[in-house]
């Protein structure tokens, strides 16, 4: 009797925290899906809007069920809203600020964070502090930078200007990450006969993929969805972003709908994928340092 009572007392608190944990999972599930069903609503109403054709749009208004459908909207927004070049742009822009910055950004952090660098703290303050700065009071400045080295209105000049001002914040997140690994696995590394150069391409690179998925996501992001910048050192059409093409194309189709919303929608299709695709990587980044 006595052994089983005791393992029923055992037993009890198991069950408890089992209970409690499902209990809490139907109370985030009531709470999150009006939350999920808010935002998926406007996305479902543009895609609504793009299958429709103008003269339904027309005739029965936005707000209404399709009473037609049809692509036209998509094609149109692709070729003669010129989106299509646009997304082109965006991909090259947005893929070599991401390759060079994340590289850049890797290496600054490095040397700051391993080498004895005379004023390294300073110097890290200051790129970080340069993100500070309101962008509206640069844009006159880096326009005249970029005519004054020959690359204004050139997709060099977008690029450039988005890895200058992704550096300061990316080589600090990237050297607070890279201060917390052990400082045993560098000596063994040293011992073992490896260079600086072997260890931050062979250890630390592949030590750091949760943070630089992250960053890279993020900056996919930002980039690709950038439309300041790209105003400011940029005048051709035919080098504009898909931010800009958008901007061009609501001018140009002002009361049709369709082709503005089918343009949305082709604009979002990117970032969509890339966040699905480092997903996972993109979580575990965040969670970086949280159970150090």
């Amino acid at each position: 009797m006595v052994a089983t009572s005791s393992i029923a007392r055992s037993a009890a608190p198991v069950g408890a925290p089992v209970r409690r944990r499902r209990r809490h999972g139907w109370v985030f599930h009531v709470v999150m899906t009006p939350i999920a069903v808010l935002w998926v609503l406007p996305l479902a109403f543009v895609v609504l809007i793009a299958i429709r054709s103008f003269d339904d749009i027309a005739a029965n208004g936005l707000g209404t069920l399709p009473h037609s459908f049809t692509l036209a909207a998509f094609r149109t927004a692709w070729v003669d809203g010129s989106i299509g070049q646009a997304l082109g742009n965006s991909i090259v822009i947005t893929i070599s600020t991401v390759v060079l910055v994340l590289f850049l950004a890797s290496l600054s952090a490095f040397a700051l964070s391993r080498y004895r660098i005379p004023f390294g703290r300073a110097i890290l303050l200051i790129m970080l502090a340069g993100n500070l700065l309101p962008p509206q009071i640069l844009l006159i400045p880096v326009a005249k930078i970029c005519e004054l080295f020959g690359i204004y209105d050139t997709l060099l000049a977008v690029i450039a200007v988005q890895v200058g001002f992704g550096m300061g914040f990316f080589t600090f997140v990237l050297y607070g990450f890279m201060r917390s690994l052990p400082d045993e696995l560098f000596e063994a590394a040293r011992i073992d006969g490896a260079g600086d150069l072997r260890i931050y391409a062979t250890m630390v690179m592949p030590l750091c993929r949760p943070a630089l998925a992250a960053l890279g996501a993020l900056e996919s992001t930002w980039v690709f969805n950038d439309l300041l910048w790209a105003l400011t050192v940029l005048r051709t059409d035919t080098r504009f972003p898909i931010t800009a093409a958008l901007l061009n194309l609501q001018g140009g189709y002002s009361s049709s709908w369709n082709v503005i919303a089918a343009g949305s929608l082709i604009a979002a299709i990117p970032t969509t994928i890339v966040f699905f695709a480092f997903q996972r990587q993109f979580v575990s980044g965040l969670l970086v340092g949280v159970n150090k």
